[in-house]
């Protein structure tokens, strides 16, 4: 995404084609409808709106989801994100990317970028992601993201920018001087990555519906401007230009909470490491975090106290890494005393990261293998988006070459 604009002969950038041979509240609450929240059921796809991109035999509801590549990827995207995508990989045809150009909203390293992309997609495969089930790319490496950003940017008021949470918390942590139009406008491209797949389901967490409201906000206002007999009177197909997608929220680990305090969400920009559990953290390191969690004084241990917020996140930690279910870690960890519970939940905790951390290095030491699922990836997301992006420069009047 980070090519021309408005480049209208559509190909695959130099970069993909080199590796050849070798992803408001406020105004917003009173005209977005309420997000229906779906489980992770398989169901058939109703017809798509636009022209038919190509679609898995078994007509398959479509799902996409990205992890920025910045910082270290933790047990909060991991729990929240990544492991629900291995369940869905095989109940939905499924596009995972490594969203890259959402990376530069706030200043970076640019030296770090490149290899942290690298990084975040070996961190998928090791997760379980399979590519033969999942198409997984690099957001930049398609560039109808940027293009498609750009029309839909024409469309999309100021004031629905303006009333964005996460703009008004992160410029204020940022300050002024450190705050790019990117960081006001990225919301259009989280749409744009959304839209462009006809995508039926997104993955979010809780602090995320927002961005997902204004992007079905985005695609009615642009298929009332340019869709339906509009489009038809020049030459398209007619009908909408996009569908509108609703949220897939997890029943657990949609939200993991920080370490160190836990009514605020686990984050790779906090600036204490200690407040997160990364994916490659060795053992010593997992074994020192969780000792020195923060906890409470209250007896016995309980989900379901409000005054406990760190009791319910390390709990629903472990319920999520053993695979146990609420009621069986009541039973099992109630009568703990915090000692007892730190070591139990430290020993599941490496149990599980280990098969994941000796997967990611094996896959990185295969660069052949990582650049060949990327580019494979990033050919198969190309064709739909193209379409899509197709269909919304001939609604929207442009002269083709």
């Amino acid at each position: 995404m980070s090519r021309a604009l408005l480049a209208h002969v559509l190909h695959r950038p130099p970069l993909l084609a080199s590796r050849s041979g070798a992803g408001a509240r406020g105004l917003l609450a009173s005209r977005i409808h309420p997000l229906r929240r779906l489980n992770c059921s398989a169901v058939e796809a109703a017809p798509g709106p636009t022209e038919e991109a190509p679609a898995s035999p078994a007509r398959k509801k479509r799902v996409v989801s990205g992890v920025q590549p910045t910082g270290m990827v933790h047990l909060g995207n991991y729990l929240g994100a990544i492991k629900n995508w291995v369940a869905l990989q095989d109940l939905y045809e499924t596009f995972f990317f490594i969203v890259d150009l959402h990376a530069i909203t706030l200043p970076y390293d640019a030296p770090d970028l490149s290899k942290a992309t690298r990084s975040t997609a070996a961190i998928y495969l090791a997760c379980g992601i399979d590519s033969s089930k999942a198409s997984i790319f690099v957001q930049s490496h398609v560039r109808a993201h940027v293009e498609m950003m750009w029309l839909l940017s024409s469309s999309t008021p100021i004031g629905w920018l303006n009333r964005m949470i996460q703009f008004k918390e992160k410029s204020r942590k940022a300050g002024d001087e450190n705050v790019g139009v990117a960081l006001l406008t990225y919301p259009v491209l989280m749409a744009s990555d959304i839209l462009l797949y006809q995508s039926d389901l997104v993955p979010v967490g809780e602090d995320q519906t927002q961005h997902l409201e204004l992007t079905r906000e985005i695609a009615e206002r642009v298929n009332n401007l340019y869709g339906g007999r509009k489009w038809k009177k020049l030459g398209g197909r007619g009908g909408s230009l996009f569908k509108v997608p609703e949220a897939l929220i997890p029943p657990a680990g949609a939200r993991v909470m920080s370490l160190t305090d836990g009514l605020s969400k686990m984050s790779k920009s906090a600036p204490s490491d200690q407040s997160r559990i990364n994916l490659l953290d060795p053992k010593d390191v997992i074994v020192n975090k969780i000792k020195r969690c923060k906890t409470d004084s209250f007896p016995s241990l309980e989900f379901d106290n409000p005054e406990r917020p760190e009791c319910r996140n390390l709990l629903s930690i472990y319920q999520i890494v053993t695979g146990k279910t609420k009621e069986e870690v009541v039973s099992e960890c109630q009568d703990m005393n915090w000692g007892t519970f730190k070591t139990t939940l430290t020993d599941a905790l490496i149990e599980h990261l280990q098969p994941i951390q000796a997967r990611y290095e094996e896959i990185m030491s295969d660069p052949g293998y990582l650049d060949n699922v990327l580019l494979e990836g990033a050919g198969k997301a190309s064709e739909i988006a193209d379409i899509t992006l197709n269909n919304v420069y001939q609604a929207m009047g442009f002269l083709r070459g």
